[in-house]
């Protein structure tokens, strides 16, 4: 196999969505369809703030990472820039299934990973394809996440994660040098786990 990992390219985005739907089976983002994780990743990729990686064997993303450095606020910029197009993309699910309106609001304006504190990137989603887990992908990805942080002068990296039924995803972030934050449950009853790294070299670090 020819690996390498490079910036993620608006040409990858296809791609991308697929490893996202097949990481990511039942989630919420997923259900909410192809179409709207397209405007999710390019919008992502547009933004100042956005960062992402692939990892890819030739040209086929095996896998991929991505986050902000201005996580507070991402959702809000997003919905706003795109509301239209978001729009269209969620109408016929939110017809079907009218009680997701209510957390599709809340997860646009108020992510549970979202940080005010300065000088914090998040982690926003990271995924590999099924059949190439456990073979170092993910923490390469996220490895250069962090380095990519680092260079843009951030001081600490955080995510979210699932706390129940997730104990190797948990275990893997723990391997990685991440401590855990806190825990705390979302307004659908979602259990979560909140974690985070410090980077040697950010601002105020000296």
């Amino acid at each position: 196999m020819a690996l390498s990992l490079r910036e993620m390219q608006p040409s990858d985005i296809d791609q991308v969505v697929n490893v996202h739907l097949s990481s990511f089976q039942g989630f919420f983002l997923t259900f909410l369809g192809p179409r709207f994780l397209s405007l999710l990743y390019a919008y992502i990729l547009s933004s100042p703030d956005g960062v992402g990686f692939v990892f890819i064997d030739q040209d086929q993303v095996l896998g991929f990472v991505c986050g902000s450095t201005q996580p507070s606020g991402f959702y809000r910029r997003f919905l706003t820039h795109q509301w239209r197009d978001i729009t269209f993309a969620v109408l016929l699910r939110v017809i079907r299934t009218p009680s997701i309106a209510s957390r599709l609001i809340w997860r646009l304006a108020i992510p549970p990973q979202a940080s005010t504190e300065p000088g914090t990137a998040t982690l926003m989603s990271i995924a590999v394809l099924p059949g190439y887990q456990n073979k170092g992908i993910g923490k390469a990805l996220v490895q250069e996440f962090l380095n990519e942080m680092q260079r843009r002068g951030m001081r600490r990296v955080n995510l979210t994660t699932d706390k129940d039924g997730n104990d190797a995803v948990n275990a893997f972030y723990c391997h990685l040098g991440f401590q855990l934050v806190r825990s705390f449950m979302t307004p659908e009853g979602r259990r979560m786990n909140e974690y985070a790294i410090s980077l040697s070299g950010g601002d105020g670090d000296a």
